[in-house]
């Protein structure tokens, strides 16, 4: 059973090893040629991933809050919009590596179209490929597919951040240090905790439950608004 269960958690690592196993049942010398393919890229994501782990860490101890919010959040407005674009475009390393710093901004408080804003930029026009694209391709060439690229990433923007919110997105435990739990001795079982914010609280049994998730932005004001609402004032909300 536990087998099952992890396969079923790790459901794209499950399908690629059973991809290779085919693969080397039916043809072994091209499943060679995948695996060493496969293995010139985990040596760099091993040489690059640490270095940006370390960055994003010393970013996210360092860096105030305040200064992510005002710069690359909701309400940061254009200026935060070309700070997200200055910082894809001047970024270094694949895009993979974006991935971290995209979790760092968002943990910070950075709002969802600067996050798209900075992914878009790091992966199709950083300066450095920029350079390479009018070497090979011509200046014209670069500078048309630019333009176009960039109006095309600020309207993806407007549009993935009106489709998305944050409480859509994953959370980690317990972030910035805040904490939710329900007392179940004055718990009285009534739901309108799970009713006004479902993505924290939960019914077992005939009480409510509290899961271990982040309560930052959105889902903090939910979850004190169903603090307020609970009419056994079960709810205990630190922050």
């Amino acid at each position: 059973m536990k087998i099952f269960e992890k396969v079923k958690k790790n459901k794209l690592l499950s399908a690629v090893i059973l991809a290779y196993g085919i693969l080397f049942a039916t043809m072994p010398d091209k499943a060679l040629a995948a695996v060493n393919n496969s293995m010139y890229y985990v040596f760099e994501m091993l040489m690059i991933m640490p270095v940006i782990f370390i960055l994003t860490s010393l970013a996210e101890a360092w860096v105030p809050k305040e200064v992510i919010i005002n710069s690359f959040g909701e309400k940061s407005g254009f200026k935060g919009n070309i700070f997200a674009f200055l910082l894809g475009s001047f970024s270094a390393g694949p895009i993979y590596a974006a991935f971290p710093v995209c979790r760092m901004l968002l943990k910070k408080g950075a709002g969802i179209a600067n996050i798209v804003i900075v992914l878009s930029t790091w992966a199709v026009i950083k300066v450095p490929m920029l350079a390479n694209e009018a070497k090979f391709l011509g200046p014209k060439f670069m500078a048309m597919r630019w333009v176009l690229t960039t109006i095309s990433i600020f309207i993806m923007a407007y549009f993935i951040a009106k489709a998305v919110k944050k409480e859509d997105m994953p959370q980690e435990l317990e972030t910035d240090g805040q904490a939710v739990s329900v007392n179940q001795d004055y718990c009285i079982g009534c739901g309108v905790c799970v009713n006004i914010c479902p993505k924290i609280f939960y019914m077992e049994g005939k009480k409510a439950v509290a899961r271990k998730e982040a309560i930052a932005g959105p889902i903090a004001e939910k979850v004190s608004k169903a603090a307020e609402a609970c009419p056994g004032k079960a709810i205990n909300y630190t922050l």
